[in-house]
């Protein structure tokens, strides 16, 4: 059995928080393109989606209040009050459940390949591709070996785990 975390290391919230950052970077960066509106709609997306996290999911997290892989357990705790840990492990989320999260890479994604339609762009080309690697190989390595492998809600209870999970979860 690995060893957990009650508090993640700083240098593993930093490493994950940069991840995220550096695809909302990137998405900000893309819709800079098509114009400040577009910009001010995906940052908008994205404080919708990171509000909907910590209020539905992370204030009924073991981690609430406390530095999680991500550093949502303490930042949430800052805005909303806990919420009932048996929740979290009761909830059930299916792949339809997920498509909030993937279109925070795939909105600028998609508006990357179109500018590049349009007039092609070798920065643009080398950031599609930076968040091609982010939103599989980065997002992959975050969860896969520094935040879910060493978390202790994983082992009281994740829906993520059990959708993504390889195998069953009594042999995690």
């Amino acid at each position: 059995m690995q060893s957990q975390y009650e508090n993640y290391p700083f240098w593993i919230i930093a490493v994950a928080t940069l991840v995220s950052w550096s695809i909302y970077a990137i998405g900000i960066f893309v819709f800079a393109q098509w114009g400040i509106v577009w910009v001010l709609l995906y940052v908008a997306y994205c404080l919708w989606f990171e509000i909907k996290l910590l209020r539905g999911s992370c204030v009924n997290c073991y981690y609430y209040g406390k530095f999680c892989g991500f550093g949502k357990g303490r930042l949430c705790a800052l805005f909303f009050r806990p919420g009932d840990p048996a929740k979290f492990h009761a909830k059930k989320i299916t792949w339809l459940d997920m498509v909030p999260d993937f279109l925070i890479a795939l909105f600028p994604l998609m508006g990357g390949i179109i500018l590049l339609i349009m007039d092609f762009n070798w920065l643009i080309t080398g950031l599609l591709v930076v968040l091609v690697v982010l939103i599989t190989v980065g997002n992959s390595f975050v969860r896969g070996n520094l935040a879910c492998k060493f978390c202790k809600q994983r082992d009281l209870g994740c829906p993520a785990i059990e959708m993504f999970a390889k195998t069953n979860k009594k042999a995690i």
